[in-house]
């Protein structure tokens, strides 16, 4: 039987529905479970992230034009600031981030339903926090092996915060602190260099990306505090991943712009292969085991992959005319696969 595609509130409705109904015995035990069942969840909502996506762009363009033709009272508010110590920014930042946080637990605790104000208050105090650390880190010095310490203390806070208001949005929070202190561990450890144990940038997270996954595959479920981050350190450790084996397709394991500009692209060819393969093998995966986060990620970088050996391999090959045809008809079935794939659902 073809099940129904929902998303996260909708399926809330819907079950809260049919458990009304059960209780007032208009559904049987068994009926009601069928039913529960039948419900899929949705997968990655695009139109969402567009429409935020184009608030975000209109909000940032407003602040600029009033940034532009701001008086010069505001500019001599900011030349103050510039002139405060940073540990008074340190400071007040840190009181901001302990506030957000008191405000966001007490709000969890009276309106659990509210998801949306709940985590605008975690993301404010996740900010504060940030700038709070960072700030921080101008005291002490940020050339200074401790500045590497800071963002560990950070990823502490934030994981000590997120399982306490069990909130996931401060989990993200924490996977990418710890994604930014093991570049900075590592660059130090290479003298600040850009190789470290020979691996560049995209190398080294291309590894930390898979162990990343690995963890929440294998030990994270066996971890009851954070079990229920499961599929958010899932995301993200794929997310690593795809990302840094893009890149590394791209510039290979190489940290001199003068070699990798010298260097053939078909002479890195594997990486691009291994994304093009990893990617694809994720998006079957994710369409066999109803996995959409895994479907969504491989299917979205499978075409990355795809259209940046087209690129560059063509670009410098053909004339231009042909080249942007030939990318025009490409898009074009991809566009007719996506829509026939949207109307049978």
């Amino acid at each position: 039987m073809k099940k129904l595609d929902v998303n996260k509130s909708e399926r809330e409705t819907i079950e809260q529905a049919v458990e009304h109904w059960e209780r007032e015995g208009l559904l049987s035990t068994e009926k009601s479970e069928e039913l529960k069942n039948n419900l899929d969840d949705k997968g990655f909502e695009w139109g969402m992230l567009a429409r935020y996506a184009f608030w975000i762009a209109l909000a940032s363009l407003i602040f600029s034009v009033v940034s532009l033709f701001s008086d010069g009272y505001l500019s001599d508010l900011v030349e103050k600031f510039y002139e405060t110590p940073n540990v008074i920014f340190c400071l007040g930042f840190a009181g901001l981030a302990v506030l957000f946080y008191i405000l966001g637990f007490r709000n969890k605790a009276k309106n659990p339903d509210k998801n949306f104000s709940n985590e605008t208050l975690m993301l404010a105090g996740a900010f504060s926090t940030a700038a709070s650390i960072g700030f921080l880190g101008q005291v002490l010095d940020r050339n200074e092996y401790h500045f590497t310490w800071l963002f560990l203390m950070s990823i502490i806070i934030y994981a000590i915060l997120s399982i306490k208001l069990t909130s996931k949005l401060l989990w993200v929070f924490t996977l990418v602190a710890l994604g930014i202190w093991f570049a900075t561990e590592t660059a130090f450890h290479s003298n600040w260099g850009f190789k470290f144990w020979g691996m560049n940038y995209p190398l080294r997270f291309t590894i930390f990306g898979l162990l990343l996954t690995a963890f929440a595959i294998f030990v994270q479920p066996r971890i009851k505090s954070i079990q229920v981050f499961q599929s958010t350190s899932f995301a993200v450790g794929l997310l690593y991943t795809m990302i840094a084996l893009w890149l590394l397709s791209i510039f290979g394991n190489y940290s001199d712009f003068d070699k990798w500009s010298s260097v053939r692209q078909y002479e890195i060819f594997y990486w691009g292969l291994l994304g093009v393969g990893l990617s694809l093998g994720l998006a079957i995966y994710g369409m066999k085991t109803k996995n959409h986060v895994a479907r969504d990620i491989g299917f979205v970088f499978f075409i990355l992959n795809l259209y940046t050996r087209f690129v560059e391999y063509l670009w410098d090959n053909i004339n231009r005319t042909i080249f942007f045809l030939l990318l025009a008809i490409s898009f074009w079935f991809v566009g007719r696969w996506a829509e026939s794939i949207w109307k049978k659902k």
